[in-house]
């Protein structure tokens, strides 16, 4: 039973790093940090990565919540997250860097403000549609206190990945180049688009019993 537990909190890590994509991100992270001294492009990080774990939590606390205040079921939900993740993994498979994520006028507003660590970059780069879905599937199907806690904790390990990934963007940027984060982000696009029909074939499963 232990190992199940880990071997979901371990999908569910994989399909952060998926749905995020945080290496695709870094180029935007050092260009929306770029007039920063290294301590404020540190704080920024800090404060992004702080900004991820709550939302990401919150919508593991309150996602059951929410579906039933709307009365949708979980399978329902499960098939729309895996639609959404898709068209997500499409849009990095082509090449696509946060353009799927962020639109013109969220774009032309984080110009303008000064705190650009909870908007744009925790939200919507990082906490976008496609990592709050998830977290709200993984929540749904397994709602005990354990599994719960568990999935907390991948958060907070998750974001404290990503705050290291950032106190180094600006090197891994010089050295993987635009060719090299092309390729991640397309690899991590793949790795997006076989969750995304995952979740949708386990949804259509319950809700047309008869496909399986």
């Amino acid at each position: 039973m232990q190992t199940l537990e880990l071997a979901i909190f371990l999908q569910f890590f994989v399909g952060l790093i998926a749905a995020v994509n945080p290496i695709g991100i870094m180029p935007i992270f050092v260009s929306l940090t770029g007039h920063m001294s290294p301590e404020e492009r540190n704080k920024t990080a800090y404060t992004a990565n702080i900004a991820v774990a709550v939302i990401l939590t919150v919508s593991l606390l309150a996602g059951q919540m929410l579906l039933d205040m709307f009365s949708i079921s979980l399978d329902s939900f499960r098939v729309a997250g895996g639609l959404l993740l898709l068209t997500i993994a499409f849009s990095m498979m082509s090449g696509k860097l946060g353009e799927d994520k962020q639109n013109k006028q969220e774009k032309s507003e984080s110009v303008s403000r000064e705190q650009i660590g909870v908007v744009p970059l925790a939200m919507p780069l990082m906490a976008g549609p496609g990592a709050i879905s998830s977290t709200i599937v993984y929540g749904s199907r397994y709602p005990d206190m354990p599994s719960t806690l568990g999935i907390a904790a991948t958060i907070v390990i998750f974001a404290f990945s990503c705050w290291l990934l950032f106190r180094a963007a600006p090197i891994i940027v010089r050295v993987l180049g635009q060719t090299g984060i092309n390729v991640i982000t397309r690899i991590m696009g793949l790795i997006l688009a076989a969750l995304g029909i995952e979740f949708i074939a386990n949804g259509l499963r319950a809700l047309f019993p008869g496909l399986a």
